[in-house]
């Protein structure tokens, strides 16, 4: 069953953290230094990340949706204006617990967020994503193109991400 996708609410900012973090366990276990897993996912961090959706929440500025699935949330995706050469939005965070990939949220969460930026002016959007992420697979399926590539150090070691983008949002809704 495809979960409901709406605009998030401040009341949600807990769901988001909760979401947030356990989905960041589920997906990239194995796929970044151990110390800096560690790190995004302790109870702090849970804490801090309320807070920070608090925060994006109530001042409006990105778009935020959500995917609800009898009753909880199992998903969201954020996006917002970039800086990033010929793109103006960008995919800030989609994550899904491990029980909603598959059904169909996350597609329906990036098609809600172009139509969302489109109704904001914004034409085009762009994302980052780890190179060893196997769901970035998803981002081709939905047409995206890889744009760039960068190396961050981190507690523990580096992580290489490659940039996808949509020249036309148009082309996701």
């Amino acid at each position: 069953m495809t979960p409901d996708i709406r605009r998030a609410e401040p009341g949600d900012a807990p769901a988001l953290a909760r979401v947030h973090v356990t989905s960041w366990t589920e997906t990239y276990q194995g796929l970044m230094p151990g110390g800096f897993l560690e790190a995004m996912t302790n109870e702090a961090r849970r804490e801090r990340r309320q807070m920070l959706w608090h925060q994006t929440l109530n001042a409006a500025q990105e778009s935020v949706l959500v995917a609800v699935q009898d009753g909880a949330v199992v998903g969201f995706a954020s996006a917002g204006p970039t800086d990033f050469a010929n793109y103006d939005a960008e995919l800030f965070t989609l994550y899904l617990l491990r029980s909603a990939q598959g059904s169909g949220s996350g597609r329906a969460l990036v098609r809600g967020l172009a139509h969302d930026l489109a109704s904001r002016g914004h034409r085009s959007m762009m994302l980052w994503v780890l190179e060893a992420n196997p769901t970035r697979a998803f981002y081709e399926h939905l047409g995206g193109l890889m744009i760039a590539e960068k190396t961050e150090a981190v507690p523990g070691g580096e992580l290489r991400e490659v940039a996808y983008g949509w020249a036309d949002l148009e082309t996701l809704r």
